[in-house]
């Protein structure tokens, strides 16, 4: 009997365990956050979303698009020098980093202030000068915004100050979040821990230090807020906004953007933002991957090819690249049909290794494609060398019937 309990106790662990890693279905995720949403970066797939076209507040992740758009028209050792404006306009209470009229700095020092540790004056300074003023800066934000295909989004400054007509959605800040990524500055600089403005002639001290404020990048932050697969990108506080992030994690070769827009304090002293992100992070992590459907250099078909020698005219069609696709972990790729589209008529010769044509896969409204390729050398017949033969069959009947009719 006890042989029978002992059995029954182990079988229960091993399910326990093994249900730890099962996958959660989208339905099971509890985001505390009113607006969220989940995004695969290089198709831009949505995984997970709540009110993700619900107009909020975004607060400092409108910072995103003042390094956009700095770096669209800056070089990074480009020199900015701090107006009595871009100090001055910042309100009481917002976070700064001590910037000093008349200082000199590079747009280098002024995107790592920017989005770091958030700086509002720093935004100032980086408006200032690319559109010459805030509001000219607000346009070409606006924009920018409509040209990435955002729809409901609108910024009055460069900084996420609150103004009740700057407002964006969770899926137009994933929008810009995908767009910055194209930015390899932003990556490096937002996945920093840690930031040290050197002094100048108008700060004459070391002590300007910053640390991050997306907890979850730090080790020392805590336990529950680290996340070993988050990449950076920007965090957002004001009291109208609440709690906002755009949040990056890369696994392997997965690499998804969450949005958290409107958080609330309701888990005591922990902040739910970080908590929400790391919930998308593992749901999208655990469900999705790119699996291969298509091999580079894999035989997709066999043709025969017109004007071709006997034994070169039956041709293998070959794909050039690997074919990678994302999809839920439990979809069966043997579902999935390609179209092929061959250039026509194929006449030879042909080389090997030549492009004939394409394969595509349409997978959710997304394409996937490569060339078709030639597998060997496809030889022409010998044209002059058939009418000679043609020509001795000829003489041969006409001989024939010409000994027939003597006879």
């Amino acid at each position: 009997m006890r042989r029978i309990k002992k059995i029954i106790c182990f079988l229960i662990i091993i399910f326990n365990i093994l249900s730890i890693n099962k996958f959660c279905n989208a339905a099971e995720i509890n985001i505390s956050a009113p607006v969220c949403v989940l995004m695969e970066y290089s198709t831009g797939k949505i995984l997970f979303e709540k009110n993700l076209n619900k107009m909020m507040y975004p607060a400092s992740t409108t910072k995103l698009m003042t390094a956009i758009l700095v770096l669209e028209k800056c070089q990074l050792t480009d020199v900015a020098t701090v107006s009595n404006s871009a100090v001055d306009s910042v309100p009481a209470g917002y976070s700064t980093a001590y910037l000093q009229k008349g200082e000199k700095l590079t747009i280098e020092q002024l995107l790592h202030v920017l989005l770091i540790p958030s700086a509002n004056d720093a935004a100032n300074v980086l408006a200032e000068h690319v559109g010459g003023s805030i509001a000219n800066f607000a346009n070409m934000m606006n924009s920018k915004a409509k040209e990435i295909g955002c729809e409901n989004t609108n910024f009055k400054n460069p900084s996420g100050i609150h103004d009740e007509n700057h407002y964006s959605t969770a899926y137009d800040l994933s929008l810009i979040a995908k767009h910055a990524m194209q930015f390899q500055a932003i990556k490096d600089i937002v996945q920093k821990t840690v930031y040290n403005l050197p002094k100048t002639d108008k700060y004459n001290s070391d002590n300007r230090i910053f640390y991050n404020t997306n907890l979850l990048l730090s080790h020392h932050s805590p336990d529950d807020y680290y996340y070993p697969y988050a990449t950076g990108l920007k965090t957002g506080y004001t009291n109208p906004a609440k709690d906002c992030i755009i949040a990056t994690a890369k696994k392997d070769d997965l690499e998804l953007i969450a949005v958290i827009l409107g958080a609330e304090d309701t888990n005591g002293s922990l902040v739910p933002k970080f908590l929400d992100c790391k919930k998308l992070f593992e749901y999208g992590f655990s469900n999705y991957s790119y699996k291969n459907i298509k091999k580079a250099n894999s035989v997709v078909t066999k043709v025969s090819v017109l004007g071709a020698t006997e034994d070169t005219k039956n041709l293998n069609i070959l794909v050039k690249n690997d074919i990678n696709v994302f999809l839920e972990n439990n979809f069966d790729i043997n579902n999935l049909e390609p179209k092929l589209e061959l250039d026509t008529p194929l006449v030879a010769p042909i080389k090997g290794g030549s492009t004939i044509g394409k394969i595509t896969y349409d997978i959710d409204g997304i394409i996937y494609t490569s060339e078709l390729i030639a597998e060997t050398d496809v030889n022409i017949v010998n044209f002059v060398l058939i009418i000679f033969r043609l020509g001795l069959i000829l003489l041969v009947i006409f001989i024939f019937f010409a000994i027939f009719r003597r006879s």
